[in-house]
């Protein structure tokens, strides 16, 4: 018996997210870097395809197997399941894989990592296994209940949807383009390059790209190991999403000001911020954990950026001598994450109903504090990466009923491309995710005194 290694990478990886609460992305991205001079391009596709198809499935998944299993699932061991889930996935989904490669791979997989009496049990199931198993659960006559396994939503997700929404048709986009794998946008670096350039270096090197909806932004098309590129290594661009990308375009800084962007890891925005500013302001970036602020430095150094100081700071703990300092605040606080499913599946059975109530005081405490350093006359931008009213709109109109002080700035006022579409009509930026971009949500708040 000889174990598929790519098989046997990919079935830890997701022992691991679900035992330990790994985020898919960060266990998939030390997998591949330890093991890359055994894997080729080949391997490591096949990787990212099982860990991130079971882990974004993974309800789908577990639907199809509780069809033929007389165990209830809590009954099957994690690396059981996971070796159920891999064979239905690439029976169902991949159709380049025979199915009997899938189940034989699956088998020699249990007699490694399961008791002895589990690889009959999982031959007898994934041999049941047909494609039109996942038809089947189209024909499901209850709404909820379809969307939910049709799409692998949990449905406390799709309850908080309804609520906002009421709109079926939406919602059901939502679920679909949150099981879509994500386009890889690029910005580029304005400071050693232009678009221009980069455009003309991709097209040397045979890269194929796509136009973006806003001016420093460029799709990739069917590119692995992005990072190991000399244009990346030299920091001619950074990757980074148009939505992630919108957020520091409507703070609008300016040259000479004292900017603080208060929950700043990785340093996506915060590097925007100093490139908007050709490096020539004063950034604070903030977070909790040195570990996170390494990142924001290893982008700042990659990039070239010198203007930027880090900062281990909890921005929801007041501190009276930052009070009427900053000019600009970013705020993309911690949320749930609702708007980047398709990026980190995971979110999907990590996050729980509860975590809103949790996370939402969160969101208001930070916003309440961090706006009191803004100096009069200073603008604010509060923002997430979720699509939840609870996390965004209650947020910002909660604390504008308490802060008179404060009023919103129209979004539309600036340069958003294609994306003034989103405008709300408060005034608020609402993207719900699509085939291109993530869902995100984004508020300007101006200081008036």
């Amino acid at each position: 018996m000889r174990i598929d290694f790519t098989r046997e990478l990919a079935l830890n990886a997701l022992y691991k997210i679900e035992k330990e609460n790994a985020y898919s992305n960060i266990v998939l991205d030390e997998i591949l870097e330890s093991n890359k001079k055994d894997l080729d391009l080949k391997d490591k596709n096949l990787i990212s395809e099982l860990v991130y198809g079971v882990t974004a499935w993974r309800l789908t998944l577990d639907t199809i197997l509780e069809k033929y299993s007389k165990l209830k699932l809590n009954k099957i061991s994690i690396w059981v399941k996971n070796i159920i889930r891999m064979g239905i996935y690439q029976i169902v989904f991949l159709d380049k894989i025979p199915k009997s490669a899938a189940v034989n791979e699956s088998v020699n997989l249990s007699k490694k990592y399961a008791h002895k009496s589990s690889s009959g049990f999982i031959n007898a199931i994934l041999r049941k296994v047909e494609k039109s198993d996942y038809e089947e659960l189209k024909l499901i006559q209850n709404d909820m209940e379809r969307l939910s396994k049709v799409y692998s939503m949990p449905m406390w997700i799709l309850e908080e949807l309804f609520k906002d929404l009421n709109d079926f048709k939406k919602i059901e986009d939502i679920c679909k383009f949150s099981n879509v794998r994500p386009n890889i946008a690029i910005r580029v670096n304005n400071l050693k390059t232009n678009i221009k350039k980069l455009k003309e270096e991709l097209k040397r090197q045979g890269i194929l790209f796509e136009e973006g909806n806003l001016n420093d932004f460029i799709y990739l098309k069917s590119i692995k190991d992005i990072t190991n590129l000399d244009l990346y290594k030299n920091g001619y661009f950074i990757l980074q999403d148009e939505s992630a990308g919108l957020a520091s375009i409507v703070l609008s800084p300016k040259e000479g000001e004292y900017i603080l962007d208060a929950c700043s890891a990785p340093g996506g925005k915060t590097t925007y911020l100093a490139e908007l500013t050709l490096d020539n302001s004063n950034i604070e970036a903030w977070d909790i954990y040195e570990n996170r602020l390494e990142k924001v430095k290893e982008n700042a150094n990659r990039l070239g950026i010198k203007s930027i100081k880090t900062k281990i700071q909890d921005a929801s703990l007041p501190n009276e001598e930052l009070n009427r300092k900053f000019d600009k605040i970013l705020l993309d606080v911690p949320c749930l994450g609702i708007g980047v499913i398709k990026r980190k599946p995971d979110i999907k059975w990590q996050r729980k109903k509860e975590d809103i109530i949790e996370i939402s005081k969160i969101q208001s405490s930070i916003l309440e504090t961090c706006s009191k350093y803004l100096k009069p006359g200073g603008e604010l931008v509060y923002s997430t990466c979720s699509i939840l009213k609870d996390e965004n709109e209650k947020i910002v109109n909660d604390f504008l009923r308490k802060n008179k002080d404060f009023q919103v700035i129209n979004c539309s006022k600036y340069d958003l491309g294609s994306f003034k579409q989103f405008v709300t009509k408060d005034g608020f930026i609402k993207i719900y995710q699509n085939a291109e971009i993530d869902g995100f949500f984004i508020a300007k708040l101006v200081r008036k005194k």
